[in-house]
């Protein structure tokens, strides 16, 4: 028998001093925890339960969390399905406000870099370390476990009174049997041997992305001593604040695992372009030199990127 999320530790853990996030509304079962978090964004929806921080009225559930014990309607980039059993995975959305909506693309990029760190810690610290890789733009590997997908995230930008925002989605694997996972693809943390509270993961995660975003130069929503707070209780997510937005796009180019190799970016023409992927530019798009010069490619605008030489990831 899976337990259901303790939400009231969730809470507690998040909406606290040193941190941005203002509210968590739990639903056992839900559709998308993205499209349930744009409609609160929106005003088309009143969110459930009590308020944990009060609000001001130009900026309604911004740094607002959603989550579900069972996403039944999940989706990933180009609409992809994303099913799971009831209470094995994490299904989770937050609102962040961007500044600069020509940036979002990067959203997807630094949660990842997030995740994977929280992985790393939240095994190391169950006794059983995972190594958690990025496949540009919003997949994270088990290089544990072959490389086989762990997590992925969908951003959205969205409209807000106050400016623009991102809801940052994303589900992760934890608890899954090799059995339970719909494609030879995928895995989870319990697959590849790990077994870890989802709370504390949730928990991880949403702190590893404060810091990551207050080290890329976001508006956390907190003044300057609480966000350096948040990023000096992560350790070594901290050395990202003081970089700057430059540093938060080295630390995420120097975990990719795309970067370096020979892959076939599939468009939705039909046509596959092959090449050497070499980096990521400023605007979060994949840089590919093919036999023709280097082609920039937006997440928008592929459908797959692969190794060309074949392979799970």
């Amino acid at each position: 028998m899976r337990d259901s999320l303790d939400i009231e530790t969730v809470s507690a853990a998040l909406v606290t001093s040193g941190r941005p996030w203002r509210g968590v509304e739990f639903h056992p079962a839900l559709g998308s925890t993205n499209t349930r978090l744009r409609e609160l964004l929106a005003g088309t929806a009143q969110p459930t339960g009590p308020y944990a921080v009060g609000r001001a009225g130009d900026d309604r559930c911004l740094w607002w969390v959603v989550l579900t014990d069972h996403q039944t309607g999940g989706r990933g980039r180009l609409g992809r399905a994303w099913t799971v059993p009831d209470r094995a995975s994490i299904a989770i959305s937050v609102a962040v406000p961007v500044a600069d909506p020509a940036q979002a693309g990067w959203m997807p990029l630094l949660a990842g870099l997030a995740l994977s760190r929280a992985v790393r810690r939240v095994t190391e610290a169950a006794g059983h370390a995972l190594t958690a890789r990025l496949k540009w733009p919003n997949d994270v590997l088990l290089a544990d476990d072959g490389d086989r997908k762990l997590s992925g995230i969908l951003c959205e930008l969205v409209a807000v009174s106050s400016g623009q925002a991102v809801v940052v989605g994303t589900g992760v694997n934890v608890d899954q049997t090799r059995e339970e996972l719909p494609v030879d693809t995928a895995t989870s943390l319990a697959v590849a041997g790990a077994t870890v509270r989802r709370e504390d993961l949730l928990v991880a995660y949403l702190d590893e992305l404060t810091a990551v975003l207050a080290g890329a130069g976001a508006d956390i929503g907190t003044d300057p001593s609480r966000a350096a707070g948040v990023a000096g209780a992560v350790g070594a997510v901290g050395a990202v604040g003081a970089a700057g937005a430059a540093g938060a796009r080295t630390a995420y180019r120097e975990a990719c695992s795309t970067i370096g190799l020979e892959v076939r970016v599939h468009l939705p023409t039909g046509e596959a372009i092959e090449g050497v992927a070499v980096g990521v530019d400023d605007g979060g798009a994949l840089v590919v030199r093919t036999d023709h010069g280097e082609r920039s490619f937006a997440a928008g605008d592929v459908v797959h990127v692969r190794p060309a030489a074949g392979g799970l990831a």
